[in-house]
């Protein structure tokens, strides 16, 4: 059994307790005493740990209800996190229901989704949870029918005695949350557990499939107006004037109006992004209504000029100056290879590289170029507010409630208090969505029109709207002596307005003279998190590159990355080196195995290998192209994570799968381009995305078995798809890829 040592008070564990109809109301409410695993800079969240609340209401017919804290868009926490305190409270998964919590950063913690840390911080908070009230509902038996404590067992939401006396938790329910609050929790090992670890289908899966509301785009309420904004038509200008007269007349309109959505000089939020500051807003009674209306404004634009905010950043305010301008992509390439001839800054040296690359006897120098992407969730931004003079209540798609939170409060004039966030499910986030500023735009218009109001964006507004996957280009170096000996190692990364180089990540610490360069040129593009932010583009070109290493060396590329790994676990280089040396080869070698690389019968696959460390987990693929219709296709693809203790191992399959179809996808066809500031694709029709047909008929999945507390999964398995499927094109078509996409049109032979 595993101890977790904390002093909780009564009050701070029945903070919120409720006895209704002899049922129990549980809240749980402390401050952890686990660590972020030193992972909470990488996540912006505040250094000391919040508060974590975990809910469990417990009725007299005996059921078990679980509040989830965190959103949900498709991970399934709905169901892994409910499973975590089902564990440790010995419930009967049957008669366990889930229900999403507000927003409320006091009593659920965090309430993150996003940086692969949802069951990776709640892991221990809410096992505390389960064994607390497990604790006391032993309690409660054991003063009820006056035998040891000790005594009293639980298995599935039972309470036994040797006498024979059982009792279901609904029957102890209401005595236990009269209870002191037990000290020092004595959590399960691995080894015992009965729940997690073991398949359970998504709570909501029935709703899914039946069309039931769950979205933000479901979200209706009495009197409720539809608002959109019509947003320059470009990146670089703003607003000069409009004429909606026309629009006006259009039926079911109910006004039209302009409006800032910062005040001059506002302070931002970390996590809050402008991207157009002047809003032009359509408000009527129904979405077409207000779509066709859009169509007749006659509106002028200017440049905007560069412009300036105030940033609240983690080392406090500071003034951010956002360039003016048209920018084009072909002008941003010309400038982006003009920049990366110049000095950059070292992010990290080794030994004495610049002498190694001046001895080798030879020098493989390749560069890797990936434009902006971007996320295209299924459901496009769309929120509710319904703002008074005196409260807000909003709700919508969300992935960070309590990142937005004050900054609405300030926009909006109103105590946090007096603000409801209610979560709906997402219907994607990617990190798109942990940027509220359609949250707030929400707000405003619901505040201005003095009524209820759902904003709405189409595929079109959402796409050009900004919030892109960075444009970003690396040069990889490697030097070789005479024996073709791997003696220096030189990466220097760009990007458009920021680099992805992650100068402690391998093959650092595997090189005895390693240099680590970045440099960034600014935009007015908005960019932020996708999907493992700046580890896709890196594990991209890092892996491609290995690859081209190991074939000049002559050697294979897993026993090439396994050589390169047992150097940094007995004779590591560095002490900055972020991955586990052990847990980096665990998933090739697992990979290698289960795919039977380099044995025979796999003749008709061109096969392509990648793996890569990032959000504190290991996953390796290896891809199995063949050419179909004259075209290079992915027919098969075996991937290996190590994740640590695998909560659902249904859903952690369904993660990696959609992890590997939506690699797939990017690598071959994702690219959003600009001319004159303005996107040149704005629907699918024109932006390219992966179709059932080009999905691999075989995706299969396996884990490294450890326990190790769970470190994530959301990410990791995303960034390697890339180069596995570089590696693969290459033995396919014999052509090296340097530039995504690698194919621009789905009938294109590379």
């Amino acid at each position: 059994m595993e101890t977790i040592k904390n002093t909780y008070s009564r009050r701070s564990f029945l903070k919120t307790s409720l006895l209704s109809g002899g049922g129990m109301m549980l809240s749980v409410s402390w401050l952890s005493s686990v660590k972020a695993a030193g992972k909470l800079e990488a996540l912006n969240l505040p250094e000391q740990w919040v508060q974590l609340n975990g809910y469990i209401q417990i009725t007299p017919d005996n059921v078990i209800k679980l509040i989830c804290p965190n959103p949900e868009f498709g991970q399934n926490v709905m169901t892994s996190l409910p499973m975590m305190m089902a564990e440790e409270l010995d419930a009967d998964w049957k008669n366990v229901v889930v229900e999403m919590g507000p927003h409320d950063n006091a009593k659920l913690g965090p309430q993150f989704t996003g940086g692969s840390n949802s069951v990776r911080m709640y892991w221990k908070p809410l096992r505390e949870a389960g064994a607390a009230a497990r604790q006391m509902l032993r309690e409660a038996a054991s003063q009820t029918w006056s035998v040891p404590v000790d005594e009293v067992t639980t298995i599935s939401g039972v309470l036994s005695h040797s006498s024979g006396k059982t009792a279901k938790y609904g029957e102890m329910a209401t005595k236990a949350a009269t209870l002191p609050v037990p000290k020092g929790m004595k959590l399960k090992a691995p080894k015992e557990f009965t729940i997690v670890r073991k398949s359970k289908k998504n709570v909501e899966g029935k709703k899914i499939v039946t069309g039931k509301p769950l979205f933000g785009l479901d979200y209706r309420t009495e009197g409720m107006l539809i608002a959109m904004i019509q947003h320059p038509p470009a990146f670089g200008m703003k607003l000069k004037s409009f004429d909606a007269s026309q629009a006006l007349k259009m039926p079911g309109i109910k006004e039209v109006f302009s409006m800032k959505l910062y005040p001059d000089g506002f302070e931002q939020g970390y996590f809050d992004i402008r991207t157009f500051n002047d809003l032009l807003v359509v408000v009527g009674k129904s979405t077409w209504e207000v779509m066709n209306a859009r169509k007749k404004l006659k509106v002028e634009w200017e440049p905007a000029g560069d412009t300036k905010d105030t940033m609240a950043g983690r080392g406090g305010k500071q003034e951010v100056v956002v360039p003016g301008g048209l920018e084009t992509t072909t002008a941003q390439l010309e400038k982006m290879t003009e920049y990366a001839k110049k000095p950059a800054q070292q992010l990290r040296k080794d030994g004495d590289p610049e002498t190694a690359f001046k001895n080798a006897a030879q020098i493989i120098e390749r560069t890797y170029n990936a434009p902006f992407l971007a996320h295209n969730c299924m459901e496009p931004m769309n929120f509710f507010a319904h703002v008074t003079d005196e409260k807000a209540l909003l709700a919508g798609p969300l992935q960070a409630p309590g990142w937005v939170e004050p900054t609405l409060s300030k926009l909006l004039n109103l105590p946090a208090d007096k603000i409801e966030i209610q979560m709906t499910r997402m219907g994607g986030g990617f990190g798109r969505r942990a940027y509220g500023q359609y949250l707030y735009e929400t707000a405003l218009v619901s505040k201005k029109a003095k009524a209820p109001v759902k904003l709405m964006y189409t595929r079109e507004d959402d796409m050009t709207y900004g919030i892109y996957r960075p444009m970003y280009t690396a040069t990889y170096r490697a030097a070789l002596d005479a024996n073709k000996n791997l003696i220096g190692f030189h990466v220097k990364g760009g990007g458009i307005p920021e680099h992805a180089i992650h100068a402690n990540r391998f093959p650092a610490g595997a090189v005895e003279n390693y240099l680590a360069e970045g440099w960034e040129i600014p935009s007015n593009i908005t960019v932020g998190a996708f999907r493992a932010p700046r580890s896709n583009f890196n594990a991209a070109a890092e892996q491609s590159f290995l690859d081209e290493v190991a074939e000049a060396m002559g050697k294979d590329p897993i026993a090439f990355r396994l050589e390169l790994l047992k150097r940094a676990k007995e004779n590591p280089v560095g002490k900055n080196n972020e991955y586990d040396a052990d847990r980096y080869a665990s998933v090739l070698t697992l990979v290698r195995d289960k795919s039977g690389w380099n044995k025979p019968g796999n003749e008709k696959y061109h096969r392509g290998v990648a793996a890569y460390f990032c959000h504190n987990s290991y996953a390796a693929h290896v891809v199995d192209m063949v050419t179909r219709d004259g075209v290079p296709y992915v027919e098969r693809v075996f991937s290996a994570m190590d994740c640590g203790i695998v909560v659902n191992p249904d859903a952690a399959t369904n993660m990696v799968q959609g992890a590997v179809v939506d690699g797939i996808g990017n690598a071959f066809y994702g690219a959003l381009t600009h001319k004159n500031g303005a996107a040149e694709q704005n629907n699918f029709h024109n932006y390219r995305m992966i179709r059932h047909n080009e999905a691999p008929r075989k995706i299969e999945v396996h884990f490294v078995e450890n326990d190790i507390d769970p470190t994530g999964l959301g990410e990791p398995p995303f960034p390697p798809v890339f180069g596995a499927v570089a590696n693969a094109l290459y033995k396919t078509t014999g052509k090296r890829q340097y530039n995504q996409p690698f194919k621009s049109d789905p009938e294109k032979r590379i």
